[in-house]
């Protein structure tokens, strides 16, 4: 084993452990931020992803005021946030490069665990293939069918899954487990 976070000296189980927090933070807010946009049932990412193309023409040289008037139950309806061919490409291009980090660091950790092979192997695949299933669900759920937006949601669970698990194993094993005295 390279290292074992139970013995590591204290600033690097405190180094960890901030990166723990940072990253849940993050993926408390990126939840906050799914269930804005697209929601967290396979119907409402399938509106989201395979909906019509958005269009952001350029605003006019003068502005016009429209009235409509709306129902009570117009009002009721969620709004849709569409993804749009060229949107989908951008987050992707931002995304998967920064989950990819994020994996990478999360691996790290899983490392230090003391973990059996095949655990650790099976956690750090865990981490690496659920932003592949979620970024493979938007596209495919763009442009395959509807139907595959579940991929979108099992990849986004997948990821909180896997840092909840690394997380929780990490703080217990540094700070808490018999051999994870603080030095």
């Amino acid at each position: 084993m390279l290292y074992d976070l139970r013995h590591a000296d204290a600033r690097i189980k405190w180094l960890v452990t901030c990166l723990l927090a940072t990253l849940g933070l993050s993926y408390i807010f990126g939840a906050l931020m799914v269930s804005l946009y697209a929601g967290f049932t396979p119907g409402r990412v399938a509106a989201t992803y395979a909906g019509p193309e958005m269009s952001m023409p350029m605003p006019p040289e003068s502005s016009v005021v429209v009235n409509r008037p709306m129902t009570m139950a117009e009002f009721a309806q969620p709004e849709v946030h569409t993804v749009d061919t060229n949107l989908l490409i951008q987050d992707t291009h931002v995304h998967v490069p920064m989950y990819g980090v994020i994996a990478a660091a999360l691996g790290v950790v899983v490392l230090g665990l003391s973990l059996r092979r095949r655990w650790a192997l099976s956690l750090i695949t865990l981490l690496f293939a659920a932003p592949w299933l979620d970024f493979g669900g938007m596209w495919l759920t763009k442009f395959v069918s509807p139907r595959l937006a579940i991929l979108t949601l099992l990849g986004g669970w997948a990821m909180g899954a896997g840092y909840l698990v690394v997380a929780v194993l990490a703080v217990y094993r540094m700070w808490w487990s018999p051999k994870g005295v603080a030095t």
